[in-house]
């Protein structure tokens, strides 16, 4: 898993994704994420790599306080 910067336009890849979400409600939204996680995990392929990924999100999204 790489945990490194690895974007070659980090800028031009975040701009594009809040566009990509412009004029959508929360549902809507959510929906572009889960696609777009889908169409990703499709790129990286590699099973072990993407249980990584699924467990590193985990441990960031439990070490941040709710609020």
């Amino acid at each position: 898993m790489k945990t490194q910067p690895n974007l070659q336009q980090p800028d031009a890849f975040y701009a594009a994704w809040v566009a990509a979400h412009e004029h959508l409600d929360p549902v809507r939204s959510a929906d572009l994420n889960a696609r777009l996680v889908l169409l990703l995990a499709n790129q990286i392929g590699d099973h072990a790599v993407l249980l990584e990924c699924i467990e590193a999100a985990r441990t960031s999204a439990d070490e941040v306080e709710p609020g």
